[in-house]
C-alpha cells in the first residue's frame, strides 16, 4: 500500500507539525474530531517532537499530549512510511505523518526520531529538521551524520562543519558515514585545515580503507587545489573506485592541468576500471585547456561507445571541448544532436560562438533559445553581452540588457562585468558608469573593465582618478589594470603618473610580465622618452611581435629611422617574423632618413612575406620611395596595388608634388575624384603644394576656396599656410599681407616662416622684418628665423643691420644649425659638412672636386657669387661655393658608386643658388642622374636641366 494511501485509510487530521493552523479534512470522520478535542482537555504537558523555541509556543497546534503507548509495530509501520516519503521527496505527506505521530501519542524510538529528521532531510527542508534535530532526546552518531549529509547536500558546508564539531563535542564518535559526510562539507566550504585534522582522526579511527571516506579526503583535496595529497590519498585506498578517480581528475582539470589528466585518465583505462560520463566530462575539461582536439576526439569515440555521448553533462563538455580546441563546427554538431538540449548545454554552445567570434550566429541562437521557452541563465547573458560588444552594435545590446534586468541577473557580477565591457566598448561611458555603480560586489574584473573606457579621448584623463579610488577601496591591482592605466598614460603622455604607475608594477613583482612590459614601453615611447622605452624592452624575456612593432614603429615616428630599421634586423635574427604593420613602421623609418636601400630590402621582404597586397605596406612602399626621390618606384607600387584608400592616393599626390611633378599630382588628384574617393585635409596640403610648386597661383586659389564651399572641410593652419606659399613664391607679396588679414584663424609660425621665406626669395626687406618681429615673439629660439633675416639683410648689402641680427642670436643663445648633406653608399650614410675635412677619404674627395670644377669651367660655368651672403674678397666667396657640403657629398658618391646609378643626396638646408646652377650643368658633364632632396623639396638634375624647372 502507497504511503498515500494509508494516510487516508487513517482518516486523520493532517496538522502541520511546526505551524499554529491545523487543517481539517473535510472527509475525516467525526471521531477523529472528537479525539483530537479529547487530547486538548488533557492538562499535564509533557515532551513532545516539536521544539519548544517554535514560533507557536503560546498557542500550539494540538495541545501536548501524554504518551499512551509503546508499539514495536506502530514504530516500524510510521518508520518505513517515513522513508517512502524520504525517498520520494514527499514533504507534503511526511509533515502528515509527523502530525499522526504527534496525534496519536506514540512514543517514538530513537530510528523514529532520526527517520523524521532524514525525511525532513531528504525533502529539502532542513529548518525543519534542525529545530526537530535539536528536540531529540538523545542524539548519536547516526542523526548527526543525516543532518550533516543534508546541509552538504544543499551546498552549506560550514553548517555541515559546525555539526560535526558539536557532535565531538558532546563525546559522540564518529564512523565512516559521520567522516564522510563531514568531509564532504569541507569540500563545499573549501575548510582544508580542518580538513586535514579530520584526516588526523580518521587514520586514528581506522576507516581510511573505506572507501566513501578516501574518496571524499581525494575530493577535499582536490577542490582545494592540494593535488599531491589527493593524489597520495587516492593510490593508498585500498580499493580504488570511480568516484575517486573523478574527484582527482576533476581537480586537476579544475587547475588547468589537462597534461595530468590525460596521464591520470590513461592510467585508470590501464587498469580496466570502468569509467562513467563524469570521468569523460573531467578528462574533456583537461583536453580543452591543452586546446588537444586529438585527444578530446578519443575521448569522444570513448562517449559514443558507451553511449553517453548525448547526456547533457558530457555533451556540454564536449561543445566546450570543441569551442576550446577552435573547431566551432564541430561543437555545434554535437549541439544540434542533442535531444532537448537544457541550459547549460545552450550557454556552452553560445560562449563557444562568442569565443569564436561568431557574433551573429550568438545572437541567432540566443533567439532560438527564447523560442524553445528555455530561461537563460547568468552564463548566457554574459556570453551573450561579450557577443554584443564584438557586434558593436549599443541598440542590441542595451536590448540584452533589459533582458537581464527583467530575468533579475542584473546584480550578477560576471553579467555586470560584461556589461560594463560592453558599454566602455561601445562609448557609451556614463551607461558603463551606470552599471559600475549599482554594483554592491565589485571585484577586480569591474575595475578594469570601468577602466577600460577610459583610454583614449577627453575621457582618458579620468583614468588616473580611477585607479587612484581602486587602490584606495583596497582593491589589488592586476597586470589587466597596469596595463589599462598605462594606455591612459600614453594618450595623455602623462609620463609622471605613468612613472607612478612603473613603481607599483615592480612592488607587485610584475615587472617581468611581457604585456606589461610592452604596454610600458608604450608609454614611455608615446611621452617621447625612448631611452627609458628602450630600458624596459631590453629587460624583457620573451619580446613578441607587437613589443618588437611597438618599439620599430616609435623609433620610426620619433625620427630614429636608423634604430628602427635596427631594431627590425635584431627581430629577425630572434626568429620573429615580422607582420604588415611592422613592416609598414620600418618603411616609415627609412623615408624618414631616406634609406633607399634599405627600403628596397624591406620590398623584397614584404613580397617574400605575402603583404604586397596589404593597403598600409603600399602606402608606406609609396611614401618610403617617394620620400627617397625614386618616385619611379613609387609610381610603379601605387599603379600595381589592388586596392587603394585615400592614404594611398594622399601619398601619391604628395609624393609626386615633393618631387617637383605639379602636373601629375593634379592629375593624379583628378584620377582619384573619378574613383569616387572623398579628399580629405591631406590630399588639399598636396593639391595645394603642387600648385605652390609649379606655379599655378590661379588654380591653387581655386582649390583652395573648394575646400570648404565644395568638400565641406574646415580649411587648417596647414592649408592657408600653403596658399600663403603659392602667392609668396609668385612673388604677390601685397596678396600675402591681405591674405593674412582675412585669415579665419590666427597666424602661426608656420605661416610667418613662410612670409619670410618669400621676403628672402623676392628681396623685401620690410615685409621680412614684420614677419620676422612675429617668429621672435612666437619662437625666438628658432634659429632659421635669424638667419633668413640675416641673409636678406645681406643681399641688399645692410651689413650693419645684419650685424645686428646676429648680435641678437648670441644674446638669445640660439646657435645656427649647421648645413650638412648626406648620401647613402653600399647601406652605409657619409655625412659632410661645408669645408668638411674629416672624411677618411678627404684626399680623394677634393682630388675629385678639383676635377669637377674643371669640367664645369670648361662648360662655362661662372660662380654666383651673390649667394655667399658673408662681407668677404670675391675670391674667397668662389673657394666657399665649391667646397659646399652637396658638392663634397657629390664628390665622394662619384669615387663610390658605379657609372649607372644616380646619385641621391640629401640636405638639411636649402640649396643655394649657386650650387643648383652646378648641379644642372654637372648632370650633363658627367652624364649622370642627380638627385637632391633640400629642406623643402627634391630637385631632380637630369641633361643639364632640373625637374623644378628653376621655380623654387
Amino acid at each position: 500500500m502507497s504511503t498515500l494511501s494509508l494516510l487516508w485509510s487513517f482518516n486523520f487530521i493532517e496538522p502541520d507539525p511546526f505551524c499554529n493552523t491545523t487543517s481539517i479534512n473535510n472527509n475525516n470522520d467525526s471521531s477523529v474530531i472528537s479525539s483530537v478535542k479529547s487530547h486538548q482537555m488533557v492538562q499535564k504537558k509533557k515532551p513532545s517532537l516539536v521544539m519548544n523555541s517554535s514560533p507557536l509556543n503560546s498557542t500550539s497546534c494540538v495541545e501536548r499530549v501524554v504518551p499512551k503507548f509503546y508499539d514495536k509495530g506502530t514504530l516500524k509501520m510510521y518508520s518505513g512510511l517515513l522513508q517512502d516519503c524520504s525517498t520520494k521527496g514527499s514533504l507534503c505527506n511526511g509533515k502528515a505523518i509527523h502530525g499522526k505521530v504527534i496525534i496519536s501519542g506514540l512514543n517514538p524510538d530513537s530510528y523514529l526520531w532520526i527517520c523524521l529528521v532524514n525525511m525532513y532531510v531528504k525533502c529539502g527542508n532542513l529548518k525543519l529538521a534542525h529545530r526537530l534535530f535539536d528536540e531529540m532526546p538523545e542524539r548519536d552518531v547516526v542523526s548527526f551524520t543525516a543532518l550533516i549529509a543534508g546541509y552538504s547536500a544543499a551546498g552549506n558546508g560550514y553548517e555541515g562543519v559546525g555539526l560535526f564539531r558539536r557532535m565531538r563535542s558532546e563525546g559522540i564518535l564518529a564512523n565512516g558515514f559521520a567522516f564522510a559526510s563531514a568531509l564532504k562539507a569541507c569540500s563545499m566550504c573549501l575548510a582544508l585545515e580542518f580538513g586535514k585534522q579530520m584526516h588526523g582522526e580518521v587514520v586514528k579511527a581506522g576507516v581510511l580503507g573505506d572507501v566513501f571516506v578516501g574518496s571524499a579526503l581525494v575530493d577535499l583535496y582536490a577542490k582545494c587545489g592540494e593535488m599531491e595529497l589527493a593524489e597520495g590519498v587516492l593510490f593508498n585506498i585500498p580499493e580504488l573506485n570511480v568516484v575517486s578517480w573523478n574527484a582527482l581528475l576533476n581537480g586537476y582539470a579544475k587547475i588547468g592541468d589537462g597534461r595530468r589528466v590525460l596521464n591520470l585518465f590513461h592510467k585508470m583505462y590501464e587498469s580496466d576500471m570502468k569509467f562513467s560520463k563524469f570521468t569523460l566530462s573531467s578528462v574533456l575539461k583537461g583536453c580543452a585547456s591543452l586546446g588537444n582536439a586529438r585527444e578530446g576526439q578519443i575521448v569522444h569515440s570513448l562517449a559514443i561507445k558507451t553511449g553517453t555521448e548525448l547526456d547533457g553533462i558530457l555533451s556540454s563538455s564536449l561543445v566546450d571541448m570543441y569551442s576550446k580546441c577552435g573547431l566551432a563546427e564541430d561543437a555545434q554538431k554535437i549541439f544540434i544532436r542533442v535531444l532537448n538540449p537544457d541550459v547549460v548545454a545552450w550557454s556552452t554552445m553560445i560562449a563557444c560562438l562568442d569565443q569564436q567570434g561568431k557574433t551573429f550566429e550568438v545572437t541567432k541562437l540566443f533567439a532560438d533559445m527564447g523560442k524553445a521557452c528555455l530561461r537563460p541563465n547568468q552564463y548566457t547573458f554574459a556570453s551573450v553581452v561579450s557577443a554584443s560588444t564584438n557586434l558593436s552594435d549599443l541598440r542590441y545590446g542595451k536590448s540584452v540588457h533589459a533582458c537581464i534586468y527583467k530575468s533579475g541577473f542584473d546584480s550578477d557580477k560576471s553579467v555586470s562585468n560584461a556589461l560594463i565591457t560592453m558599454y566602455m566598448k561601445s562609448g557609451s561611458v556614463q551607461d558603463g558608469f551606470r552599471v559600475f555603480e549599482a554594483m554592491k560586489d565589485r571585484d577586480v574584473i569591474s575595475w578594469n573593465a570601468f577602466l577600460s573606457g577610459f583610454h583614449e579621448g577627453d575621457a582618458c584623463s579620468q583614468a588616473p582618478m580611477i585607479f587612484n579610488r581602486m587602490v584606495m577601496e583596497g582593491f589589488k591591482p592586476n597586470e589587466y589594470t597596469f596595463i589599462s592605466t598605462l594606455r591612459s598614460c600614453s594618450s595623455l603622455s602623462d609620463m609622471s603618473f605613468g612613472q607612478q604607475i612603473h613603481g607599483q608594477i615592480v612592488k607587485n613583482n610584475l615587472q617581468t610580465d611581457d604585456f606589461v612590459g610592452t604596454s610600458l614601453v608604450d608609454m614611455y615611447s608615446k611621452c617621447g622618452c625612448l631611452e627609458s622605452a628602450h630600458k624596459v624592452f631590453k629587460r624583457m624575456k620573451e619580446r613578441d611581435l607587437f613589443t618588437w612593432t611597438t618599439v620599430i614603429s616609435e623609433y620610426a615616428q620619433a625620427n630614429q629611422g636608423e634604430k628602427a630599421f635596427e631594431c627590425f634586423r635584431q627581430m629577425q635574427r630572434e626568429g620573429v617574423n615580422p607582420n604588415e604593420f611592422t613592416l609598414a613602421s620600418c618603411l616609415r623609418g627609412c623615408s624618414t632618413i631616406s634609406a633607399l636601400e634599405s627600403g628596397r630590402q624591406l620590398h623584397s621582404q614584404v613580397i617574400k612575406s605575402g603583404q604586397s597586397c596589404d593597403v598600409f605596406v603600399t602606402s608606406s612602399l609609396v611614401d618610403m620611395y617617394g620620400k627617397c626621390g625614386a618616385i619611379e618606384d613609387a609610381e610603379e607600387v601605387f599603379e600595381s596595388s589592388e586596392s587603394r584608400d585615400i592614404v594611398s592616393w594622399n601619398t601619391m599626390i604628395c609624393g609626386y608634388s615633393q618631387n617637383g611633378d605639379g602636373e601629375k599630382s593634379l592629375e593624379t588628384f583628378s584620377s582619384m575624384l573619378n574613383e569616387g574617393i572623398q579628399p580629405n585635409e591631406i590630399t588639399f596640403i598636396g593639391v595645394l603644394s603642387a600648385c605652390s610648386h609649379v606655379g599655378l597661383v590661379e588654380e591653387g586659389k581655386q582649390h583652395f576656396e573648394s575646400i570648404k564651399e565644395v568638400y565641406g572641410i574646415i580649411p587648417t593652419i596647414e592649408h592657408y599656410a600653403c596658399m600663403v606659399d603659392i602667392l609668396g613664391r609668385a612673388g604677390k607679396l601685397g596678396e600675402v599681407e591681405n591674405f593674412i588679414e582675412k585669415m579665419n584663424i590666427m597666424p602661426n609660425a608656420l605661416v610667418w616662416q613662410t612670409v619670410l621665406g618669400a621676403c628672402k626669395m623676392h628681396g623685401n626687406v620690410e615685409f621680412g622684418e614684420r614677419a620676422a618681429e612675429k617668429l621672435f615673439q612666437l619662437e625666438p629660439e628658432t634659429d632659421s628665423t635669424y638667419i633668413l633675416l640675416s641673409n636678406i639683410y645681406a643681399a641688399k648689402g645692410m651689413w650693419g643691420d645684419v650685424k645686428k641680427v646676429r648680435l641678437k642670436m648670441s644674446s638669445q643663445g640660439v646657435k645656427k644649425e649647421p648645413g650638412c648633406s648626406w648620401v647613402e653608399i653600399n647601406g652605409e650614410f657619409h655625412t659632410f659638412l661645408s669645408k668638411d675635412g674629416s672624411h677618411p677619404k678627404v684626399k680623394e674627395i677634393y682630388l675629385k672636386l678639383g676635377e669637377l670644377d674643371q669640367k664645369l669651367k670648361a662648360a662655362g660655368y661662372v660662380p654666383d657669387t651673390q649667394f655667399v651672403l658673408n662681407n668677404v674678397s670675391d675670391e674667397k666667396k668662389k673657394e666657399s661655393l665649391i667646397y659646399h657640403s652637396e658638392r663634397l657629398a657629390l664628390a665622394f658618391a662619384l669615387i663610390s658608386k658605379g657609372p649607372a646609378k644616380p646619385i641621391r643626396i640629401f640636405k638639411n638646408l636649402r640649396i643655394c643658388g649657386d650650387c643648383h646652377n652646378a648641379m644642372k650643368l654637372l648632370s650633363e658633364v658627367i652624364d649622370r642622374d642627380i638627385i637632391i632632396r633640400d629642406v623643402t623639396r627634391f630637385h631632380h638634375f637630369q641633361n643639364g636641366s632640373c625637374s623644378c624647372r628653376d621655380y623654387w
